[in-house]
C-alpha cells in the first residue's frame, strides 16, 4: 500500500523546495519508485525535479472536450490512455502533473481527474509526494485526502504560523483521512523562535524540524537550478534529510504497532 505524503503552506514558504527535496531523500534511500504529484495550477515541481512539462491530466481532459477521440474508441478507454500519457517518467520516480483548469476559476474537473488517477495508480508505487498548491484551498476541495504524513511548511512570522495552523485545524475538521500534521519552518536564519514554538506546541501540532536560510538555495533558486541537484553537504539538504529521516520512522513505528495490535 502507497504511503501518502503531502505538502501545505502559504505562497512563498519554499513548499515545492521542501517536496523536492523529499523526492530526493527518497531516492537517496532507496525508498522507490516514487509518485511525485503536482497539484498546483501554477505547475512548478518539474522545475524543482529539472524536468520539463510534457502533458498534463488538464490537457488530456481538453483533448476528450475538443473531440479528440479515435473512432471506435469510447472516451473512458481514450481518457485513461491519455492520463497514463501524462505521466512523466524519469528513472525512479514519475510526475504526473494535474495543470490548468478549463475554465477561468473552475479547478473541478482537473481536480476530479487527479483524484480518481491517483485512486486508481498510487498502489504502482510504494510512495507517493504531492506538492498542493498554496493556502487551503486544496483542503476544502478535498484533494489532499488519504494522507499518511501532511508536512505543512511556514516561514517563522507570525502570520505563516497562522496560516500553517489554520490548514491543519482545517484538515482536522474535513475530516479527509489525514494521518498525521507535522509543521517545517523554513528559511530560518539562526533558529526557530520560542513563541514560533510554543504557538506550535498550543496548537497540538508536531515540529517536524527547522530548515536554515542558505545563500545556495536561494542562488539555485534565482538561476532556475533544479533544487534536487543541490548537494547532499548542503546546510538545508543535510537538515531536510533529517527531518524525514525523522518522520518516516514516526511513521513506521506507528503503523507497526497498528499492526501488532
Amino acid at each position: 500500500m502507497a504511503f501518502n505524503i503531502a505538502l501545505a503552506g502559504k505562497g512563498g514558504t519554499g513548499k515545492t523546495t521542501v517536496a523536492g527535496l523529499l523526492i530526493k531523500y527518497l531516492l537517496k534511500t532507496s525508498r522507490t519508485p516514487v509518485l511525485a504529484v503536482d497539484a498546483d495550477s501554477n505547475a512548478n515541481l518539474n522545475e524543482v525535479l529539472g524536468l520539463e512539462i510534457t502533458d498534463t491530466l488538464g490537457q488530456a481532459r481538453e483533448d476528450m472536450k475538443k473531440g479528440n477521440v479515435p473512432s471506435g474508441m469510447t472516451k473512458d478507454v481514450f481518457i485513461s490512455m491519455r492520463l497514463e500519457q501524462a505521466v512523466m517518467e524519469s528513472g525512479d520516480y514519475d510526475l504526473i502533473v494535474m495543470g490548468q483548469p478549463e475554465g477561468a476559476g473552475c479547478y473541478c474537473a482537473a481536480n476530479t481527474l487527479l483524484t480518481n488517477f491517483l485512486d486508481r495508480m498510487q498502489e504502482n508505487y510504494p510512495y507517493v509526494v504531492m506538492d498542493n498548491e498554496a493556502g487551503m484551498e486544496h483542503v476544502s476541495r478535498m484533494t489532499t485526502k488519504n494522507v499518511d504524513a501532511l508536512l505543512i511548511v511556514t516561514d517563522a512570522s507570525r502570520r505563516g504560523l497562522q496560516a500553517a495552523l489554520r490548514i491543519h485545524e482545517l484538515a482536522q475538521n474535513l475530516n479527509v483521512g489525514v494521518g498525521r500534521s507535522y509543521i517545517v519552518i523554513n528559511q530560518v536564519k539562526s533558529e526557530a523562535p520560542e513563541a514560533a514554538v510554543e504557538m506550535i506546541r498550543e496548537a497540538g501540532v508536531e515540529l517536524g524540524g527547522v530548515l536554515p536560510e542558505d545563500d545556495t538555495v536561494y542562488d539555485y533558486d534565482f538561476r532556475g537550478n533544479a533544487m534536487i541537484n543541490l548537494p547532499e553537504d548542503n546546510p538545508v539538504v543535510q537538515a531536510a534529510f533529517d527531518i524525514f529521516e525523522k518522520i518516516l520512522e514516526t511513521e513506521s513505528a506507528k503503523a507497526s504497532e497498528h499492526a501488532a495490535s
